[in-house]
């Protein structure tokens, strides 16, 4: 499902035009994005949690070359699931 669709599927469940759905859609995302630049954490109750992991600095290797190098720690993005998306998914 791309944008689009989702914006199509939001308008018909939520009985809204296809405008306000997308700006709903992107109120949602603009707001997650923001919560999570800060290092908050979103928990949808059912559906599940949003948060940031962090990731140490280490020592990698390059395959190519075999060679080390230092990778810098950094932050990303991560999902859990809740037990409702997790029943849904596996039934």
């Amino acid at each position: 499902m791309n944008k689009a669709e989702l914006v199509s599927a939001i308008a018909e469940e939520a009985q809204l035009t296809k405008v306000d759905a997308e700006k709903s859609l992107m109120g949602i995302l603009d707001a997650l994005t923001n919560c999570l630049a800060t290092g908050d954490k979103v928990t949808l109750v059912g559906f599940g949690t949003f948060s940031v992991a962090e990731r140490a600095a280490r020592t990698g290797q390059n395959p190519q070359t075999g060679k080390k190098i230092e990778i810098a720690a950094s932050s990303a993005p991560k999902f859990k699931p809740g037990n409702t998306l997790k029943d849904l998914v596996n039934s």
